[in-house]
């Protein structure tokens, strides 16, 4: 596990992080806050599209799909597995 922040795109699918910052205009900043993306929160990267993108994430006990772009620019410390993921030998 992780400490450092990195971008939701870098967790590996089934892996959950908290939300450290988000480095977005604030018109698209305050969309996303409105759907429950806020620091502090919980989130889980759950599947990335066929073709990379939208990112598929478990945010407030709801998936939500995200733009490629906007999960870019989330920035997470990484908190171990989530619900689907399994654990990983170290």
């Amino acid at each position: 596990m992780s400490t450092a922040l990195q971008p939701l795109t870098a967790l590996p699918a089934g892996s959950a992080g908290t939300i450290a910052d988000i480095k977005l205009p604030s018109d698209q900043l305050s969309r996303l806050m409105e759907m429950g993306l806020l620091a502090g929160t919980p989130v889980e990267l759950m599947r990335f599209a066929p073709l990379g993108d939208p990112v598929e994430i478990k945010v407030r006990g709801y998936n939500l799909s995200v733009s490629r772009h906007e999960a870019e620019q989330i920035f997470v410390c990484q908190t171990g597995i989530g619900e689907r993921g399994r654990p990983k030998a170290e």
